[in-house]
């Protein structure tokens, strides 16, 4: 048998293995690489939520109207968190702001029910994948049509009056990021579209209706506004966009998403040790660093091609998202260590299972990022933790 040298680049030359030194070494590289099996992690989580799922009633924002709402009963509403009413006004308008702390008494209705209506499809389209069962794709297919397509009950597609302040403005750009927790809509779906419980009119009807919100997010003066936030705002807003357009077809759109992330997030919100300034400052930097950096990895998971991988894109100065997730990784594992003040609002509550860590986990082939995403609470409980989490079934976001 002919002897095999492979010619192997260094720092400091040029080494060569032979053939059977460079099989021990492909043997090493690949055994270290992390195995996970998501749908075998999750399956009785999934199971348990997509049976709960099949006896839900339909989830409308129709059968809830906001009494301060300019807009029709079929447009979705909420107010600003961190608006509350002026103590020294008999009216308590205009209100005014408190940085962190969120409102209870904030109209909430539609906000709850598109974070019920994604529990649901995304636990049956998870469901669906598992086990075939055409229950739960026909189940998601009632669901889907009664809150975007049938007319008496459909959501607009579009924010416009999303985070409304009362005695301010009737909503605003930054009500684009309630739109967040409709991203696993989509991925749901497309697990479900090979189902025979799910007709091609409604996949028909549900693409376009996609495609209608990224076109309202690309042209209004909401979205604009939305779309140049300096913090993760705009982060969000590209999240949400990039899913969007994939799933409508809508391939200039993805690119620029893609660009968005090359040219603007990583080289103007992240500092040369990985961690994002803007979401420092604020007076729940550990909850605002972890949300920014689940919805940047989550870009890198979406956008990500073989001829234009995000994961390993790099300034030259080596920011980028392993960067990233270096720096905050520590302090999910040991919150302690946080050298901040701790969060004015949810603190003992996070971090739960966040999507970085198994994304970045997977992509670097890291067994320390996903053995603690496998430790942490899956199924958070606190109100304020679970709104800043838009991934609830990890198994629709990676490829097994």
């Amino acid at each position: 048998m002919t002897a095999v040298k492979v010619e192997l680049p260094t720092s400091d030359g040029r080494r060569f293995l032979s053939g059977a030194a460079f099989l021990m070494l492909a043997l090493v590289t690949v055994r270290s690489a992390p195995i996970v099996n998501v749908a075998e992690i999750d399956r009785g989580r999934i199971l348990k939520a997509a049976e709960i799922a099949l006896a839900q009633a339909p989830v409308t924002i129709t059968s809830s109207r906001a009494k301060l709402s300019q807009g029709g009963p079929n447009d979705f509403y909420s107010n600003g968190d961190y608006w509350w009413p002026n103590p020294s006004k008999p009216d308590g308008l205009p209100y005014i702001q408190r940085d962190g702390e969120s409102n209870p008494g904030n109209f909430n209705d539609h906000r709850v029910a598109v974070r019920k209506l994604q529990d649901a499809v995304a636990a049956l389209g998870a469901g669906w994948k598992v086990t075939g069962d055409e229950r739960y794709a026909a189940k998601a297919v009632q669901l889907l049509r009664v809150f975007f397509l049938d007319p008496p009950t459909r959501m607009n597609p579009n924010f416009q009056f999303a985070q409304a302040v009362p005695g301010v403005s009737p909503g605003r750009g930054t009500g684009i990021i309630d739109g967040l927790h409709l991203i696993e809509i989509p991925k749901a779906i497309e697990a479900m579209t090979n189902s025979a419980a799910f007709p091609p009119d409604v996949l028909a009807g549900l693409r376009g209706w996609f495609g209608a919100l990224v076109q309202w997010m690309a042209t209004s003066k909401n979205g604009r506004q939305e779309a140049a936030a300096k913090n993760n705002h705009s982060v969000a807003f590209y999240l949400q966009m990039a899913v969007f357009s994939e799933f409508a077809g809508d391939e200039l759109h993805v690119a620029e998403c893609r660009r968005q992330y090359k040219t603007v997030f990583v080289p103007d919100q992240m500092a040369t040790d990985g961690s994002f300034p803007q979401e420092l400052r604020r007076t729940k930097p550990y909850g605002y660093s972890i949300f920014q950096l689940d919805n940047m990895a989550t870009l890198c998971q979406v956008l990500s091609r073989p001829d234009d991988n995000l994961w390993t894109f790099r300034l030259a100065d080596g920011r980028g998202i392993q960067k990233a997730v270096a720096f905050l990784y520590p302090f999910l594992e040991d919150k302690s260590q946080w050298p901040r003040k701790p969060d004015v609002q949810a603190w003992e509550d996070w971090p739960a299972r966040q999507p970085f860590l198994l994304f970045a986990g997977l992509a670097f082939s890291n067994s320390a990022y996903i053995e603690l995403w496998r430790k942490l609470p899956a199924d958070p409980t606190n109100e304020e933790v679970r709104r800043n989490i838009a991934i609830t079934q990890p198994l629709l976001w990676v490829k097994e």
